[in-house]
């Protein structure tokens, strides 16, 4: 669907099909596939680049740690 969206016939889907895929699992699929083809299109419409450590990250396997947050002080007693 990526390369020859047109060229897509009944026999592509015939695998997906023979695992259990049905019309709305195919749809559902297809829309999966055509937003993954959307943004890399749009970000580099926009001219937008990969933050360093996120292509650090894909390079090297090393998933992104998040920051650690202070703690949150704890919460006043209700009044009353």
């Amino acid at each position: 669907m990526t390369r020859d969206a047109r060229g897509m016939s009944a026999a592509d889907w015939q695998p997906l099909r023979d695992l259990g895929f049905d019309d709305q699992g195919l749809l559902e699929l297809g829309h999966l596939i055509a937003i993954f083809n959307y943004f890399p299109r749009l970000a580099d419409g926009f001219g937008l680049e990969i933050h360093p450590r996120l292509r650090e990250a894909a390079a090297t396997g090393v998933p992104l740690a998040r920051p650690e947050r202070p703690a949150s002080p704890p919460a006043d007693p209700p009044k009353g």
